[in-house]
């Protein structure tokens, strides 16, 4: 089997460069011939193209990266496999998309997703993101990397550790598990709550508005933002450092740091609800909080990004749910539950670190690719 793989490469500490990187690196593990190249260099690509023939190019992105990730392949004769995310709607390149024989998808909701705007079901297949359990595993309290971290941020031994980590800390419903601890504030040990960001525009104007939100909530003292540019080697040891990592999404396709905070042996309070469901395991690895609002579109603004003109307007027939809202209220009782335990935070740590070996390490998920390809390709 001759694999081209197509994402940001070479990668970048985000979600989509790790996700195809750590295919990469499975698929080398196994012995697969595979190489990788960046989706935006059609030089490169054509050049590989040419003389690597590969037998499939795989690409990762989301539907709106159909022009990168597969017209670009088919326009050179060969056949590609896109491995897609959602952002909440569909919107184009689904005759494109039908006519593939294959597609890949990172979890059952990013499938529903696809087939509810329009791509057939039989030929999407879900393929989950891997995780380094190697280097994301549990580490000692003692360990000096691990509390090199706490004291960066101020954090003392007997202070217990609450994080959040995404592009910004609002979709990972960081507003939510805000409102949820000026609840229980009182009745809690002490605690610090760390956002970390990427720094963006967006995450800036996110940045502000969640810390006004924190100064009204009475709990900005507790609260620390962080933004900064970090590489996957310090993520380990920044997710190893917290007792419970707290990310209710309100979008959420698969949910990478939460599977890693699962391979790092850390509780999770997420949602129950999309990509979440695939990952977590309620009452055993993670306390999902229900959800209390979808946020519901009759119409959205679309552009050249998506392969339409500008301002291109497309009206649902039926109103498409594009966000969730997380519980307060479960946010606010499951926080108390591991907060206030420490054994059932170890318990739960200890199962969910179990799970992702099982299930989402990236060689399983490499040797999970090579059989949907002979299956579904006949590729060998």
């Amino acid at each position: 089997m001759k694999v081209l793989l197509l994402y940001d490469y070479p990668p970048s500490p985000g979600g989509l460069a790790t996700q195809g990187d750590l295919l990469y690196k499975g698929l080398v593990s196994l012995g697969v011939d595979v190489h990788a190249v960046n989706f935006e260099s059609p030089q490169e690509k054509e050049w590989y193209y040419r003389w690597f023939k590969p037998d499939v190019v795989v690409g990762v992105g989301y539907w709106g990266h159909t022009p990168q990730l597969i017209l670009h392949p088919q326009k050179h004769g060969v056949q590609p496999v896109p491995w897609l995310v959602a952002d909440g709607y569909i919107a184009n390149y689904q005759d494109t998309l039908n006519a593939l024989p294959l597609i890949l998808v990172t979890s059952n909701w990013v499938k529903e997703m696809y087939v509810r705007d329009g791509i057939k079901a039989d030929n999407i297949e879900v393929l989950p993101v891997g995780c380094d359990t190697d280097a994301f595993t549990p580490f000692s309290k003692n360990d000096p990397k691990v509390l090199a971290v706490r004291k960066s941020f101020g954090i003392s031994p007997n202070q217990i550790m609450l994080l959040t980590v995404g592009g910004d800390a609002a979709s990972k419903g960081a507003q939510e598990v805000m409102q949820a601890l000026s609840i229980i504030n009182s009745k809690v040990p002490d605690y610090k709550y760390i956002c970390k960001v990427w720094p963006q525009k967006r995450s800036r104007l996110q940045n502000s508005a969640d810390m006004e939100l924190a100064k009204q909530l009475g709990i900005e003292k507790n609260i620390t933002y962080t933004t900064g540019i970090v590489s996957r080697n310090y993520m380990p040891y920044l997710i190893g450092a917290c007792d419970i990592y707290a990310a209710p999404s309100r979008l959420e396709g698969f949910g990478m740091p939460q599977v890693e905070a699962g391979a790092c042996g850390k509780p999770v309070i997420g949602i129950n609800a999309m990509g979440l469901l695939d990952t977590m395991v309620h009452g055993k690895t993670a306390l999902l909080a229900n959800v209390a609002q979808k946020i519901i579109l009759n119409e959205v603004v679309l552009g050249k990004e998506s392969g339409y003109e500008d301002q291109h307007r497309i009206v649902f027939d039926t109103p498409r749910t594009v966000d969730y809202r997380a519980s307060v209220h479960d946010i606010a009782k499951y926080l108390t539950d591991l907060m206030t335990d420490a054994p059932l935070r170890e318990k739960m740590g200890n199962a969910g670190r179990n799970r992702v070996v099982e299930n989402f390490d990236y060689r399983v998920v490499a040797k999970r690719f090579v059989q949907i390809m002979n299956e579904k390709l006949g590729i060998k």
